[in-house]
């Protein structure tokens, strides 16, 4: 399960995407994957695919 940091990475990330500042999006995104890379959940398999389409 994610901690509530590691949410918080996330919901950065996507404020950041709504900002339009890709460079601190990909930031967040990258912490929030690394933090949570051995979670088995719905919602990192939805952050990996959002991350994906920024690069």
């Amino acid at each position: 399960m994610a901690t509530m940091w590691e949410m918080s990475q996330l919901g950065l990330a996507r404020a950041y995407v709504v900002q339009g500042d890709t460079t601190k999006a990909k930031t967040a995104y990258q912490d929030f994957l690394t933090l949570s890379k051995d979670a088995d959940i719905p919602i990192l398999i939805a952050a990996k695919s959002e991350y994906a389409k920024l690069q």
